[in-house]
């Protein structure tokens, strides 16, 4: 049976593990694979054949079970929560928690709903906008008509982390992700929050607020609120 989220729940410190696609390129603090993005207890675990290109732009169940069985062996080692260094697998946050006896927060979407739920505006920057659709917010309670706005296809950002290149021009990066934004809230004027949907995303994330001046939220943002609770 899926584990709610509880204060107390969990014995001090929690720990968390992370299922991580099968990745070379580089990430920066900040990045969910990067050792010293978060303060707390961390373990890592690569879901074999899981690259970004297949998770990303497939939508196969089958792609279920190896991250299914990746959580538990992280669950055998320890871990009191489990996270994914993917936020597509958004759609598949229901069958990941039903299968796992902790917490599963598969992506930074899923502080989309509860922003929502608040009556916030809010639109999503993600690494691709084409691959993003309406199973992917719905798998997280999540309105399917939020604006959302992608990393300009074949940009060097773009295909550092879709085709998986060991290098990263950290530069472009930034000025990728401020070019998204800028582009959502053209279209989109009046949004209130903005959403990263990509993990690879907040090493950015503070010249967006400051270029911004909105709130910034991703998955770095939901983890440590999230295990926050957890030692509460």
């Amino acid at each position: 049976m899926p584990a709610p989220d509880r204060p107390g729940a969990y014995p001090q410190p929690p720990m968390l593990g992370i299922l991580m696609l099968q990745t070379r390129f580089p990430r920066p603090l900040g990045d969910i694979g990067h050792p010293g993005t978060f303060g707390f207890a961390v373990r890592h675990r690569v879901v074999p054949s899981a690259t970004p290109q297949r998770v990303v732009r497939g939508s196969d169940a089958a792609l279920l079970a190896p991250f299914i069985a990746a959580a538990h062996t992280l669950v055998a080692d320890g871990c009191t929560a489990i996270a994914t260094s993917c936020g597509f697998l958004a759609r598949w946050q229901r069958e990941l928690q039903a299968a796992l006896p902790v917490p599963v927060w598969s992506s930074a979407l899923l502080q989309l709903a509860e922003q929502q739920r608040l009556g916030r505006r809010c639109g999503v920057i993600t690494i691709e906008a084409a691959s993003l659709g309406a199973a992917h917010f719905e798998g997280v309670a999540a309105d399917p008509a939020t604006p959302v706005e992608g990393i300009t296809p074949g940009s060097p950002l773009h295909c550092t982390l879709l085709q998986d290149l060991p290098l990263l021009d950290a530069a472009d990066a930034q000025l990728q992700v401020l070019a998204a934004a800028r582009r959502l809230l053209a279209r989109s004027p009046g949004l209130g929050t903005l959403v990263l949907e990509c993990t690879n995303l907040p090493p950015y994330a503070p010249t967006l607020r400051a270029a911004t001046g909105l709130p910034v939220l991703d998955v770095v943002t939901l983890l440590n609120s999230r295990m926050a609770a957890l030692q509460a």
